[in-house]
């Protein structure tokens, strides 16, 4: 039987290879137009969605033009700028068995602070918000819109997840990393109270001016 092997890229491919990046400047963007590609799909399906009927009649139209827009997002996030702006990369690959295999990968270099607040941000808020317009559109009874949110949830979902699984790991790992995180806080915070100095009370302070 054969072994189950990762496709590797050709040799006349110029991907930068994982992990190989140039070093980044702390002073300023290293990627400036990685974060504006970054944001841009989905902040045009997000404006497209709130505002396109004001232009347009045509729902069709409008629903073409989003599918679009966040397919192109989907892939900008997945295959480009989490592996620049983060260090952080999830793919799937299929063995020789025919068995499905899904890839978390996270580099361990320092990566920009600024450059993964963005990251971060625009890949948690957007997916938030369209969960508000699926409520709204499930309380309006707006149907057909409830597709176009839904489409756009799964595919924002998506990135966030794997994302989420490169950075943390799995959900024991998870759950690990959180259950540290509060025990070095209340460790942090026993050992500032213990090595405060006493204050002295005032009747202490009074006794001594006694004669």
């Amino acid at each position: 039987m054969a072994s189950a092997k990762v496709p590797l890229l050709n040799d006349t491919d110029d991907t930068i290879a994982f992990g190989e990046e140039e070093n980044l400047n702390s002073n300023t963007f290293r990627h400036p137009y990685v974060i504006f590609f970054h944001l841009v799909f989905r902040g045009l399906a997000l404006v497209t969605y709130i505002f396109g009927s004001f232009f347009s009649d045509s729902f069709i139209g409008i629903f073409v033009f989003l599918i679009l827009l966040l397919s192109m997002d989907f892939w900008t996030v997945k295959n480009v700028t989490g592996r620049l702006l983060v260090g952080l990369r999830w793919w799937n690959y299929v063995d020789d068995n025919g068995k499905s295999h899904w890839v978390f990968e996270s580099r361990k270099n320092r990566i920009h602070p600024g450059e993964s607040r963005y990251f971060w941000t625009g890949l948690i808020v957007f997916p938030v918000l369209w969960v508000i317009f699926w409520l709204v559109c499930l309380f309006g009874l707006k149907f057909k819109w409830m597709l176009v949110v839904s489409i756009a949830i799964v595919l924002h979902g998506a990135n966030l997840y794997g994302y989420v699984k490169c950075r943390f790991g799995s959900e024991k790992s998870m759950s690990t990393n959180v259950t540290e995180f509060f025990r070095r806080q209340v460790i942090q915070n026993v050992a500032n109270i213990m090595s405060k100095p006493a204050q002295p009370s005032a009747n202490a302070a009074n006794a001594t001016n006694i004669i």
